[in-house]
């Protein structure tokens, strides 16, 4: 099975030798590690992959071939009937949705201290404590219009703060497919210059060199000329735009081809105080946003992508941040970005016939003085036109 799953890898085009996959039939010998499949993950990931850029290459294929040998498997155990009536109670009607009452971010901040401070053990179900299920503005798996999800996932989208410790990935520059389109929009954004070792032939100075040369050949070179625009973008990840990784893959991988100067950090929802540029590593390698304000002058060009979709305190609010206790609102953030950078733009890959029912896009439209533009060709030769003025 592991020679099967050896020539997999090399099929998604993960350079994969003999020697590695030598190493893990030895770690696989030695008592490293339980038999489990995520430990299998792990220990495969650390010694057939030696570039931590191909880890999302990794993670595609690690998934494509557990679901072609899952049916292999022996069958889980069946599902109790009584999460099935649980899961059922806690779906409600509109009306009763209707009936429950939003808090207000300084009241949903108190009632989550105290909740904290008086439950002592967990909770499933009801409308007051921190648990799973029900109405209660505290917990997951529940609903409630305005609340603070605690762990599991988001289904709904109406929690305001998440508390929780989310595992992002990196956006992949290495997809092809569909990227075409993208490459042509942002060529609407060049400033060419030749720069660098004498490696293009120079037609015409070496006619009129060859010619001054009676006829001997005297052939001149000059430097290749290149896209000299710099570009800083931003981009959001995790989230809500999980939903939207494959146009924004694109995205990437065309901007990654088309700028020579491009330079990528990450966010999530708006940014605070600290950006990072891989998303594995942002728990423990953070740029401090007053950085890069430093950093880059007002030549760059500033492009943010993400779907402005988030709860509006996180862009209004100190604390409002999913993540952690941000001293100031995102909406100052921005604005200092804005400043930095006059010639900026916000690129969005939610359907623009959306924006207009969502409190944060239109927020962030202001901020950014109106310059969102839809993911899509025309709306990407819009953003490139107005960067090049």
């Amino acid at each position: 099975m592991l020679i099967d799953f050896f020539y997999h890898l090399r099929a998604q085009k993960l350079n994969v030798s003999v020697k590695e996959y030598l190493t893990l039939l030895s770690a696989l010998s030695q008592p490293l590690m339980s038999p489990s499949l995520e430990d299998f993950y792990y220990l495969a990931r650390t010694t057939l992959v030696k570039d931590e850029t191909l880890f999302d290459r990794f993670d595609k294929a690690f998934a494509t071939y557990y679901k072609g040998i899952e049916k292999k498997l022996p069958p889980g155990k069946k599902i109790p009937l009584e999460w099935l009536v649980k899961e059922l109670e806690k779906r409600l009607t509109p009306e009763q949705k209707a009936e429950l009452e939003k808090h207000g971010w300084d009241k949903l901040m108190e009632m989550f201290k105290e909740r904290l401070e008086e439950q002592k053990e967990a909770h499933h179900g009801g409308s007051k404590w921190i648990g799973t299920g029900g109405t209660s503005p505290f917990g997951n798996s529940g609903y409630h219009p305005e609340g603070i999800r605690v762990g599991g996932s988001g289904g709904n989208r109406t929690a305001v703060k998440v508390w929780d410790e989310r595992q992002f990935r990196d956006y992949d520059d290495s997809i092809e497919l569909g990227t075409r389109n993208f490459k042509v929009a942002l060529r609407r954004l060049r400033r060419f210059a030749r720069e660098g070792s004498e490696l293009e032939l120079d037609m015409d100075d070496t006619i009129s060199s060859t010619a001054r040369n009676a006829g001997y050949l005297d052939i001149k070179l000059v430097p290749e000329r290149h896209n000299n625009v710099k570009v800083l973008m931003l981009l959001d990840s995790g989230g809500s735009m999980d939903d939207h990784v494959g146009r924004v893959e694109e995205l990437f991988s065309a901007a990654s081809s088309e700028f020579r100067n491009l330079e990528v950090y990450y966010f999530h929802n708006c940014p605070y105080e600290n950006l990072w540029k891989s998303n594995r590593r942002r728990q423990m390698e953070r740029f401090e946003t007053w950085d890069v304000l430093r950093k880059f002058n007002g030549d760059w060009r500033l492009i943010f992508v993400g779907d402005a979709t988030m709860s509006p305190y996180e862009i209004l609010q100190p604390g409002g941040s999913v993540e952690h206790y941000n001293k100031e609102p995102g909406a100052e953030w921005l604005q200092r970005m804005v400043n930095a950078w006059p010639k900026s733009v916000w690129l969005n890959p939610e359907p623009q016939a959306s924006w207009q029912y969502r409190q944060s896009i239109s927020l962030i439209r202001t901020i950014v003085q109106d310059r969102m533009f839809p993911v899509t060709v025309s709306g990407i030769e819009q953003a490139m036109r107005l960067l090049s003025k």
